[in-house]
């Protein structure tokens, strides 16, 4: 079992001597493992291929593992290697399944991948039974349940199809499918809404989708109003350091509810993102302070719901300290180690040659059966992560073959040399230096280091010579030489100075040295130990070059930045000197710091902050400035007592702030050069409450349902609110009453409160005014406004179709005598929403009028309303109506035209309607003068007609059928004099029924049997 082991420390100790073998000879590290794998039950490719490359020399050779177990690649013919790859062919699930793992193995050792599951994808048929009608009064919220079938992943997608495929619903405020349910929500119901719905479902990893039966949703006509309850609602939640997480939250009420996110005790991260209408928060590359308690609220005037759940932030392996590939000689000391982070905290294994080892890998005198593949494995409930490296250990005498001693050194007089020696020796040789024939050793300036390095202190031209290293150990010699010669020192010899200066100001920095005249001389700068790059900072650094031993600096446009010491460095190959200076940069102060407030109270805070730099320039004032959660990006100067802020001050009372208003503040210094930078915001604060002073404005109303009485205002804006339980109170008396009786709304967004009395008489005038309220009191009434209570509907209204595109419609006028005037509406039952209803309006004095633009053979709802100055009264009831089949769209064709005396017989074929068209009652013959649009209009139920024949001019006849639905489409004839007849069959025209109407006024009419 040793003899492998042995096998490679041979190859190891060859190292020393083989170069193409070192230069070449590695271990196998992967370039390609396995993935996760997901085949689908229905895939047309019967075959499965798991990846797998090693870059190795040798090449590298491959076995493959299932859970743990190898795989028998020559008894089972299920499996086939190609290069590393394994190829899965005809994969049957029971056996299949599982987590696998390539191998590789060289003469160095042998890695193991990671693991990578298969598992078989698949999404079945919904079930064929039929899915039971909802019914939802109009106004409700409801859900419809999706049911998903089985299926593996759990990964679905999910949109809803209405009435039919690929018609998808449109998601708003009001309408919501959950990505973990699949279910729909609808916060509330319209007429709209009526359809079959279908829930389709989609799995991405192997693309394919599904549909449920549909599911009828039956609007009913009976209207309400419900509060904010919360349908959807995120669970506690697992999310890793760096990935996105969506929480869903939707909530049914009518109103629709609004739905607002918080963070319980902080605020929301920077990294968020609020959509679907405030459905969805996501929350992009999660981090550790990302954890905590979100709430989601759903208000409506009728209420509120609430939902709170726990996102918790926990973390994948990650290494922070790893292990790379090394030689080590052999017994020698050496430790492996591997440290890894991540939530739960990682449990590390280890692996040599792909077998565990549970070893403490800490050795101690290395050994040739040490060398091998190594690989440390960190694992939490989250992942697994490894990291792989090769130990060689090496034995060989000493070489300088491929790092001799530099066969010629340099040295400053009266400097510091090392001489360094680091030949290839396993195990570490000791080492002794010569100067020609001389033996050296340690003494006051001569020291030999451990690692084998020469060093010679306050060097002189006597110490130039040829030095050489002997390097032994057990194995063997070698020695290298070197020379060594001396240079002159480098010296400065014009050194910076310190400088004061302004911001924006220029300034130089001089700097010269002498040096050994056969060497090359840089200058090098630096500000606060920090090397300046001139070719980067070359907006405010220049070098003026006066000669090759000159470095002087020139600084343009000073900043606060650029003080601090500069030094200067004058360096050849053998040597370097330094020289430094100061430069203060007097500018604007710098930020204050640990701003914080103090004696919060409902109009005025203290604030206190520490003095920041003064920039070497007195501070002569501070200027406080703050902003509220109404205006998060306006910072505003705020009010202070006293007035001006002296610039000794570290603290002020900032004063005239609304009260129960969250509030940052920030601190800004000035003095004689400028303002500075302003601090970072303080923590929020909030004042306390106080009672309220503004009162609602556009005090208003009227209108509404008979025997009511409609109160409208505008509603305070929220920093006016002072303090929580925000409310109104409305009162309202009969113009000539005595009592104000009052009512209390909690809604602070409400706009309007209807109040009803079965005693109220229609178009009453009252007297209203409103007040703002909150818990520490109440505010002054808005000035007072005069309303009318809601008048009666119209009764007795009545309608019929005239045509394919009229109707006539009447009614019983209201009698109240503020009536001013009538508002019909009417619109499609199915086709159209209300809101997009066609309208007539009408004076008081009328009560019946002519709708028109009406579409054929349509069902109609038609309704009536009076309105005076305060607005629309109750509507009438709903009046119900079809309009007539359209007319015949085909013209008739004319067969005959026969000249009889003083008279022309036109004769036509009858016109066959169309299944959509009026049944024909009759037809129409006009006979007009060419250049004239009126003339005789005859109707006649036959097929033919005679007309005069008149002697001069040209005269056109124009024939078409007549229906219920109106006139249909024109043929037309032109008669010249009293000599020919011109046909124009082709020429035909739809007639309205409202040019019908336009042609009886203009026309005489007369019949014809």
């Amino acid at each position: 079992s040793n003899y492998p082991s042995v096998f490679v420390c041979v190859r190891a100790w060859r190292v020393c001597f083989d170069r193409v073998y070192d230069a070449t000879g590695y271990g196998p590290v992967f370039e390609d493992q396995p993935v996760e794998t997901i085949y689908p039950e229905e895939s047309p490719e019967a075959k499965i291929t798991m990846s797998c490359r090693a870059r190795a020399n040798p090449p590298a050779t491959y076995q493959w593992r299932l859970n743990s177990q190898s795989i028998d690649l020559d008894g089972d013919n299920h499996y086939t290697l190609v290069g590393g790859d394994l190829v899965i062919s005809n994969p049957i699930k029971n056996k299949h399944v599982g987590n696998y793992s390539c191998v590789a193995t060289n003469d160095y050792g042998t890695v193991v991948s990671r693991e990578a599951g298969v598992r078989f994808g698949y999404l079945d048929f919904f079930s064929s039974e039929e899915r039971e009608a909802v019914h939802v009064k109009e106004g409700q919220g409801a859900v419809l349940l999706c049911a998903p079938p089985p299926h593996y992943p759990h990964e679905l997608s999910f949109r809803w199809i209405l009435n039919e495929f690929p018609i998808f619903i449109t998601l708003d405020k009001r309408r919501f499918v959950s990505q973990t349910t699949g279910n729909l929500y609808i916060s509330k119901v319209d007429l709209s809404d009526s359809g079959n719905y279908s829930c389709f479902v989609s799995s991405a990893s192997i693309a394919k989708s599904v549909f449920s039966k549909f599911i009828p949703l039956v609007p009913l006509t009976e209207r309400g109003k419900y509060p904010a309850d919360i349908k959807v609602k995120f669970p506690d939640t697992y999310a890793l350091v760096g990935q996105n997480v969506t929480m869903e939250c939707f909530a049914l009420g009518n109103p629709i509810p609004q739905i607002r996110w918080k963070k319980m005790n902080g605020e929301l991260p920077s990294n968020h993102d609020v959509s679907m209408a405030g459905a969805h928060l996501h929350l992009y590359n999660v981090q550790y302070e990302d954890e905590g308690t979100y709430e989601c609220e759903a208000l409506n005037s009728k209420g509120k719901d609430w939902h709170r759940a726990r996102v918790s932030v926990e973390a994948f392996p990650e290494w922070t300290e790893s292990i790379n590939s090394t030689e080590k000689d052999i017994s020698s000391d050496y430790t492996m180690s591997c440290v890894a982070s991540g939530k739960p905290k990682p449990h590390v294994q280890w692996l040599k040659n792909s077998y565990y080892d549970k070893r403490d890998l800490r050795f101690s005198g290395l050994t040739f059966k040490d060398s091998g593949m190594y690989q440390c494995i960190a694992e939490n409930r989250h992942g697994v992560i490894y990291a792989n490296a090769e130990l060689r250990v090496i034995a060989c005498a000493p070489t300088f073959e491929h790092n001799p001693v530099k066969w010629r050194i340099l040295g400053a007089k009266n400097g510091r040399v090392v001489i360094e020696c680091k030949p290839k020796a396993a195990p570490k040789p000791s080492f002794s230096w010569s100067k020609g024939t001389e033996l050296l050793f340690n003494s006051t300036r001569v020291l030999i280091w451990e690692d084998g390095s020469l060093e010679i202190l306050n060097v002189t031209e006597a110490d130039e010579g040829r030095y050489t290293c002997f390097a032994e150990n057990n194995r063997g010699q070698a020695n290298s030489t070197g020379s060594l010669s001396i240079t002159e020192a480098t010296k400065i010899t014009l050194a910076p100075s310190n400088a004061d200066v302004t911001v924006g100001e220029n300034t130089h920095m001089q700097c010269a040295a002498s040096h050994d005249s056969t060497l090359d001389i840089t200058f090098v700068w630096t500000l606060d130990a920090h090397t300046i790059d001139i070719d980067r900072e070359g907006s405010h650094y220049e070098r003026n070059l006066n000669g090759g031993s000159s470095g002087e600096l020139l600084i343009k446009n000073t900043q606060l930045k650029h003080s601090g010491r500069y030094t200067c460095t004058a360096q050849t190959p053998v040597d370097n000197v330094t020289a430094s200076a100061n430069l203060v940069v007097r500018g604007p102060p710098g930020s204050p710091g640990g701003v914080r407030v103090e004696e919060i109270r409902d109009k005025s805070v203290r604030l206190i902050w520490s003095r920041g730099t003064d920039n070497h320039s007195p501070i002569s004032k501070y200027t406080i400035q703050c902003r509220d959660s109404f205006s998060q990006e306006d910072w505003r100067d705020a009010t202070t007592s006293p007035p001006d802020v002296e610039g000794n001050a570290e603290s002020a009372t900032v004063v005239d702030l609304f009260p129960w208003t969250e509030y940052e503040f920030r601190v800004i210094a000035t003095n004689t050069l400028g303002t500075g930078d302003p601090s970072s915001p303080s923590p929020k604060v909030t004042t306390l409450e106080a009672v309220p002073v503004v009162a609602p404005s556009d005090i208003g109303g009227g209108g509404g349902t008979s025997r009511e009485l409609t109160i409208t205002w505008t509603p305070v804006q929220p920093q006016y609110y002072y303090g929580r339980n925000f409310g109104y109170i409305i009162a309202f008396k009969p113009r000539d009453g005595y009592e104000w009786r009052k009512v209390t709304v909690a809604d602070p967004g409400a706009k309007h409160y209807v109040h009803k009395d079965s005693s109220i008489l229609a178009s009453t005038e009252f007297e209203v005014k409103v007040k703002a309220f909150n818990s520490k009191g109440e505010g002054p009434y808005s000035l007072m406004a005069v309303i009318y209570s809601a008048q009666d509907a119209p009764t007795s209204v009545g309608a019929r179709a005239l045509s394919a595109t009229e109707a006539i419609v009447w009614w019983l006028p209201v009698t109240q005598h503020t009536v001013e005037g009538y508002q019909v509406r009417y619109w499609r039952k199915a086709e159209d929403s209300e809101t997009s209803s066609q309208r007539v309006v009408l004076s008081s004095r009328e009560n019946q009028t002519r709708l028109d633009n009406m579409r054929p053979d349509s069902h109609y709802l038609i309704e009536v309303k009076a309105y005076n100055a305060a607005g629309y009264g109750p509507p009438s009831q709903h009046l119900q109506i079809y309009t007539k089949k359209a007319p015949p769209s085909r013209p008739p064709k004319i067969i005959s035209k026969k000249l009889k005396g003083t008279s022309v017989n036109i004769a036509w074929e009858h016109v066959e309607p169309l299944a959509n068209e009026s049944t024909i009652d009759g037809y129409k013959v006009l006979y007009r003068q060419a250049s004239k649009s009126t003339g005789m209009l005859f109707n006649t139920g036959k097929r033919s007609i005679d007309l005069p024949m008149h002697k001069d001019g040209d005269y056109i006849v124009e024939v078409r059928a007549h229906s219920e639905g109106g006139d249909g489409a024109v043929a037309q004839i032109r008669i010249s004099g009293n000599t020919s007849i011109k046909y124009q069959r082709n020429t035909f025209t739809k007639i309205s029924p409202m040019a019908s109407l336009l042609e009886r006024a203009l026309m005489n009419v007369a019949c014809v049997d």
